[in-house]
């Protein structure tokens, strides 16, 4: 049983969250989201936005809060082979609760199909918050470009 070893990231001000599944490997190494470099999450955050990509889980973590985002996974703990989403087996949700508490969140979107089924199945029944589900921004999401990944993000996080 893999464990969630990264803390959300979110203060009074998130209007907006962002759940992801579970952290690949190298997240759980890094200690931090969308740690493997291939991952282009802060790269498709930073084109919506019109900055430089944030490097550092200081930069990174600023960066989210300068923009009103919370960020999170549905996962606290699972059975997991390697970063495979798919494998996810025997699965303990995160408490929502936590963030929705402290941040007045308008909107959740989920970081793709995984993540959205299940915030679905876990989740929406504890915080009646309807979710988005968004494509996936891992580089096993090969069908989508990052401008692609970056417009369909930039529809959903920025006013209209």
């Amino acid at each position: 049983m893999e464990q969630h070893n990264i803390p959300p990231v979110f203060d009074g001000q998130c209007k907006t969250l962002i759940l992801g599944s579970f952290p690949s490997v190298k997240s759980r190494e890094a200690e931090f989201f969308y740690a493997h470099p291939q991952n282009r999450f802060w790269r498709v955050l930073a084109d919506v936005f019109c900055e430089i990509p944030p490097l550092s889980t200081a930069e990174k973590t600023a960066f989210l809060l300068a923009h009103h985002i919370a960020l999170w996974d549905v996962i606290a703990s699972c059975d997991i082979a390697g970063s495979s989403d798919s494998s996810i087996r025997n699965v303990v949700p995160n408490d929502l609760t936590r963030i929705l508490s402290v941040a007045p969140v308008e909107r959740i979107l989920c970081n793709g199909t995984t993540a959205y089924g299940l915030y679905m199945k876990y989740s929406f029944s504890q915080t009646g918050v309807p979710a988005v589900k968004l494509p996936s921004t891992s580089a096993a999401n090969a069908s989508f470009s990052l401008s692609r990944l970056s417009g369909l993000w930039r529809a959903a996080l920025l006013p209209v």
